[in-house]
């Protein structure tokens, strides 16, 4: 997995995406395919702009402490607040900017926590049992474990992505709101 930022250099072109790209039928359906943990990859642009793998140049940073770690043309989007489905870069907010959105931010992941922990706990009470019976039969019951197991997890893994997925629709379009007001940005990001 990359970082955010990410972009490849080629053809004399820096080739990113930001979230008009993502809201592009194409872009839905990288989405779709890769999971929203990878949208930031060299692989999902290579794939967004078909680049052929092994020409370009992948490049990323994240040190956000100065414009100048980035093309210009990635600057200019960050000012924009093009990016609420990738990532958060906080060393461009000012300090009350920054203290704004860590509280919106701790209420999302407060939430979050509140549906991922009891999913986990469900799952755990199913896959405790399931394993203890695995190891007295071993091989035999390896069968059942993955027939016991397997659903839960699929049930686990649904609730956790959807209410990540909630936690992200807050989280990255509150700290981009705040980012594309010049005021709320770092002297160097202004």
């Amino acid at each position: 997995m990359c970082n955010f930022i990410s972009w490849i250099e080629y053809k004399d072109e820096i080739l990113y995406m930001t979230d008009r790209d993502l809201e592009t039928s194409r872009g839905k359906k990288l989405s779709r395919d890769i999971g929203f943990e990878d949208i930031a990859g060299h692989g999902a642009i290579r794939s967004f702009f078909n680049i052929p793998d092994g020409k370009g140049t992948d490049r990323e940073s994240t040190d956000f402490s100065t414009p100048d770690n980035f093309p210009q043309d990635i600057v200019r989007d960050v000012k924009k607040g093009l990016f609420t489905q990738y990532g958060v870069a906080l060393q461009i907010l000012t300090p009350p900017a920054w203290a704004k959105y860590k509280k919106i931010e701790h209420s999302a992941s407060a939430e979050y926590k509140e549906i991922e922990q009891p999913a986990r706990a469900k799952y755990k009470e199913i896959e405790k049992p399931a394993w203890a019976k695995y190891k007295q039969i071993k091989y035999s019951a390896w069968a059942k474990y993955k027939e016991i197991e397997q659903p839960a997890w699929a049930e686990y893994k649904e609730i956790k992505q959807s209410a990540l997925a909630e936690y992200l629709k807050i989280r990255r379009p509150a700290f981009w709101e705040l980012a594309k007001i010049k005021k709320n940005r770092v002297k160097a990001w202004q």
